[in-house]
């Protein structure tokens, strides 16, 4: 693993911003400055180890009493291939777990739509199940960007389309029933005024 960080050191060097802040610029996803080698055995791990998420949470603070949230997620004990991640991707964070397993997330719709969704298209995932996901997150990261996720009929296709997301795993707070009732009941409220 440290051979493969070293050879990401090589073709990173030199990317600086012309800012004067002087950060590092971000790569670019769909460039050949991703060798191969790195690209593919990230996606090979993500295939393993990371998951594409969907949340719809209740909340106070919005019109339609829902937020949308979308996240890319991988979790590791070793932090070395979550760093080499987040500097391929340019994006997301790395935090450690109270049990020592370190955390890799990107939750910004945009850098998903503009970093992550990209890099797996170019480097694809294998498993069937984890990129007909992957397919499904795109569209509705897709739909987020548009702002479709702010409506409530957006809001109703992003659960149909999170209901057809591979999550079985997933322990979900509010069930889809939940949300669309709550949903139809906004909708009946607005008719009558």
């Amino acid at each position: 693993m440290l051979e493969t960080l070293s050879i990401w050191r090589y073709f990173a060097r030199g990317k600086k911003a012309s800012s004067a802040d002087n950060q590092q610029e971000r790569p670019d996803i769909m460039s050949e400055n991703i060798p191969d080698e790195i690209g593919y055995y990230l996606a090979g791990f993500v295939d393993g180890e990371g998951s594409f998420n969907v949340s719809i949470k209740r909340v106070h603070d919005r019109s339609l009493g829902w937020r949308v949230t979308a996240c890319f997620n991988v979790s590791q004990r070793e932090r070395q291939t979550l760093e080499l991640l987040r500097q391929t991707l340019g994006c997301g964070t790395i935090r450690r777990r109270w049990d020592g397993v370190h955390y890799f997330e990107v939750n910004s719709y945009v850098d998903l739509v503009e970093r992550v969704i990209p890099f797996f298209r170019r480097f694809q995932l294998r498993s069937l199940n984890k990129n007909e996901t992957l397919k499904i997150f795109a569209q509705i990261c897709e739909m987020m960007r548009a702002g479709e996720h702010l409506s409530l009929n957006g809001v109703r296709k992003i659960v149909h389309l999170r209901s057809l997301m591979n999550n079985e795993t997933s322990k979900r707070h509010r069930d889809d029933e939940e949300i669309l009732n709550s949903l139809n009941g906004q909708e009946s409220s607005e008719t009558i005024r």
